[in-house]
């Protein structure tokens, strides 16, 4: 396969779609990443026909001295599904053949244009999907998280809420009876309203964010697919979760309560508008990222009793320093917790 760069939003973005991929991958995702220390390129593979096989959004951060640089690719490479995969509730992860030969082409891309101390890959690709890259080893600090808790979009709305604990149906309920306003945000005067309720959430938790503008930058370059939806309570908003979206997939990114959201239980209702906002539009799944042993996931847990594991994070080594970089230097630890901080 043949690596060439795009250009173009609007069919980066189209392609990004037609091949069922994730909202990490859209244009607009590595222009919010760009205002910080992130620069994005646009590749796609295409054979000696000029047939597009698949692509990947590879993000490029600057590393001090002889670090040189990390890349990385968010849920890609994004691979035309083939004829076996379907579309079912997940994006189509190609043959063996196919992925194998799309992700070495990424691979090298990276390795010669870029170089540095490697490419992080964390696929959008169910845990068991097989993947033969050479060089490939498990990522010493993976940025996303392999295990999360993924909700069928094709099930009816039944099928849904009865897999929810009853506390969580029983919130969803009583929402109304409450006064709640749950709607989707899209004036920039609320969000930075609705951005009050997150450092007022992170205060409390004790978690550091990023400064407003970089929340603004999602609201401003996704457009469409970024999807925030929040509770109102006498006019202002007390609860809310921050997805993006693709034509398959809605992605949570952050969510929020103060305490009068709290008081009023509104994380529940919250959470079941962006999903039947997400079902609505005709996507497939609605990834809840990431779970952990915290009582977040147990919220999470609560929309369904299931977990979902993705093909673990794998790091290919490019220079001599790759070693050094994840043993601990002082230098790559403050990175690493940058990199954290930034999902």
């Amino acid at each position: 396969m043949t690596i060439r760069t795009v250009s173009d939003r609007a069919s980066w973005d189209a392609r990004v779609n037609e091949l069922g991929g994730h909202p990490l991958q859209l244009w607009g995702w590595g222009e919010v990443k760009a205002t910080g220390a992130w620069t994005p390129h646009r590749v796609e593979a295409v054979d000696a026909d000029g047939r597009v096989h698949g692509l990947a959004q590879v993000l490029v951060r600057s590393l001090p001295a002889q670090f040189k640089a990390l890349c990385h690719v968010p849920r890609g490479p994004v691979i035309a599904p083939s004829g076996a995969d379907g579309w079912g509730a997940g994006p189509g992860v190609g043959d063996d053949a196919t992925r194998d030969a799309l992700t070495r082409a990424v691979v090298a891309w990276c390795k010669s244009t870029v170089g540095g101390v490697g490419v992080t890959i964390e696929p959008d690709w169910p845990v068991g999907t097989h993947l033969a890259l050479p060089d490939a080893r498990p990522a010493a600090n993976p940025i996303l998280y392999p295990v999360t808790l993924i909700l069928d979009l094709t099930k009816s709305e039944d099928e849904l809420t009865k897999a929810m604990g009853k506390s969580t149906r029983y919130d969803i309920r009583k929402a109304a009876r409450t006064g709640l306003e749950v709607r989707r945000v899209t004036d920039e005067a609320e969000v930075r309203q609705v951005l009050d309720v997150y450092h007022e959430t992170a205060e409390r938790a004790g978690f550091a964010l990023h400064d407003d503008e970089y929340y603004l930058a999602i609201h401003r370059e996704l457009g469409e697919h970024s999807v925030l939806v929040a509770a109102f309570s006498e006019g202002a908003p007390v609860s809310f979760v921050w997805c993006v979206s693709s034509a398959t997939t809605s992605f949570e990114l952050y969510g929020g309560i103060n305490d009068a959201g709290r008081k009023l239980r509104a994380n529940a209702p919250v959470k079941w508008h962006a999903i039947t906002l997400a079902q609505e539009a005709g996507l497939v799944r609605y990834d809840m990222n990431g779970l952990l042993n915290d009582g977040i996931s147990e919220f999470k847990r609560s929309f369904a009793q299931h977990d979902d594991e993705l093909v673990h994070s794998v790091d290919v080594p490019f220079s001599m320093w790759y070693s050094a970089w994840n043993k601990g230097l002082p230098t790559a630890k403050k990175v690493v917790r940058k990199l954290r901080g930034s999902r």
